[in-house]
């Protein structure tokens, strides 16, 4: 199985007609690549001002995060 979004190419391979492990490996790869909140996102309108709210706050928590890796 293969999937293109955003210029980004997912492939999984089923090995010995595994679907179901090949399925769980696509899931958690689409998970980690932020698919589903990218979906969950775009489910309804999102205001400019909530949008940029949501980004602020998220742009903060990946820069405390980055700061606690490089206080280790």
């Amino acid at each position: 199985m293969t999937t293109t979004e955003g210029g980004v190419s997912l492939e999984v391979k089923v090995i010995d007609n595994d679907v179901e492990k090949a399925l769980k490996v696509l899931k958690n790869k689409l998970s980690k690549n932020g698919f589903f909140k990218e979906l969950k996102l775009r489910r309804a309108y999102e205001k400019p001002s909530v949008k940029k709210k949501r980004k602020a706050l998220e742009a903060r928590r990946r820069m405390v995060k980055a700061a606690r890796r490089r206080g280790r």
